[in-house]
């Protein structure tokens, strides 16, 4: 269901815009009626998707509104002076058709202006001049700030979600066997360590085979809603941002996703192991899980200023590296040198992790008094 629900809201998103748009095919389309052909062909002819083209009479209007098969007619008309307009409808017309007529009727009604006005070419030619308008986008503005921002929300909430999530199973696991018989049989037969190692392996590989899956699965959304009727003109207009948004998840990002959610995996197996008893299973994942929450919020503040010091700082700290450091990422403001210590850091502190807490892993299961934590801890660590 982890793998798959993500997609199931994928398909229905996707079948909710298929009616919508649908929907928006039919009823929600209005006609348009003209004293003149040619003004009414024009209006159509740049507004086609909006226009029920098959209407073209005033009383055909009308009985298309009565029967609910359109949202309202509009009546052009026009003479030698003055273009007009009057919209019939059971609402105002939508916003987007009303701003289409409004500058459709200045354009006309300036054409008949000039007509009337008897200019010579270059008095008409002076009245034509348009403005320019430029836009010069800087690193952090424009489409390049906002995707920095959806990539930095996704990145974060796809940490987040995973932690949240196998962090609890793998505590609520590890604490299940906890002063079981069978433990002491398994650790006969191999060593905790090795045990211990094989637990956090069998974690990783179902976290990475979601992972694969859910980029296979986003490729295949992608490249659906770029055919799909209703998505495509967005996707077509959006192709830069969302081609930037891409680019930031697949990069060393998902480096630091993965090598995070092995460090909180094995504090997780850690937490399990140390409550008293296997009924006390529920509450063995709120250690890591709250160290997951402190560490997701406190990006928050941030993620308009990836500068900060608390940021670079944070961003060498394990537990706290995985949120931090793909923000830097993101926001282009980290070296290439900077990125590597990081790894080193973070790849260093798991490797230590897992052969510490494998050598007392023994030690920290074979516990089956009810003592406080942190009597079950100190003798948790004491052990060799």
């Amino acid at each position: 269901m982890l793998v798959v629900a993500p997609f199931l809201m994928i398909g229905l998103s996707f079948g909710v815009g298929f009616l919508s748009a649908n929907s928006s095919q039919s009823g929600n389309k209005i006609a348009v009626v003209s004293n003149q052909s040619t003004l009414r062909d024009q209006f159509i002819k740049e507004n086609k998707d909006d226009i029920k083209k098959s209407i073209s009479s005033i009383k055909a209007a009308k009985t298309a509104f009565k029967d609910e098969q359109i949202a309202g007619y509009i009546v052009l008309s026009s003479d030698s002076h003055q273009v007009s307009a009057i919209f019939h409808g059971g609402r105002s017309l939508e916003s987007n058709i009303n701003t289409k007529l409004d500058s459709f009727l200045m354009q006309q009604q300036q054409r008949l202006n000039l007509i009337n006005a008897k200019l010579s070419p270059a008095q008409s030619n002076t009245l034509q001049q348009q403005p320019q308008f430029k836009q010069i986008v800087q690193k952090k503005t424009g489409n390049a700030k906002i995707a920095r921002l959806i990539s930095f929300w996704v990145m974060v909430l796809m940490v987040y979600m995973i932690l949240i999530t196998y962090s609890s199973v793998t505590a609520q696991e590890i604490a299940s066997e906890k002063g079981t018989k069978i433990m002491e049989i398994i650790f006969s037969s191999t060593s905790a360590y090795k045990y211990f190692a094989g637990k956090i392996l069998g974690v990783l590989l179902v976290i990475l085979t979601q992972l694969i899956s859910y980029g296979i699965g986003g490729w295949g959304s992608y490249l659906i809603a770029q055919h799909a009727s209703f998505t495509k003109e967005i996707v077509a207009a959006n192709h830069a941002l969302l081609d930037k948004v891409v680019s930031n998840l697949l990069s060393i990002n998902l480096v630091y996703l993965f090598l995070g959610v092995i460090l909180y995996t094995i504090l997780a197996a850690f937490s399990g192991a140390l409550v008293a008893k296997a009924e006390d299973a529920s509450k063995a994942a709120q250690p890591a899980i709250y160290l997951v929450m402190i560490a997701f919020f406190a990006t928050f503040p941030f993620q308009n200023n990836a500068d900060a010091l608390v940021v670079k700082i944070m961003s060498y700290v394990p537990f706290f590296s995985s949120f931090f450091m793909p923000l830097r990422i993101i926001d282009q403001s980290v070296g290439g040198w900077e990125v590597a210590a990081s790894l080193v850091v973070l790849v260093g502190s798991i490797c230590l992790l897992i052969q510490y807490i494998g050598g007392i892993y023994e030690g920290l299961m074979l516990q089956t008094d009810d003592s406080s934590f942190w009597k079950r801890f100190k003798r948790g660590v004491s052990y060799h």
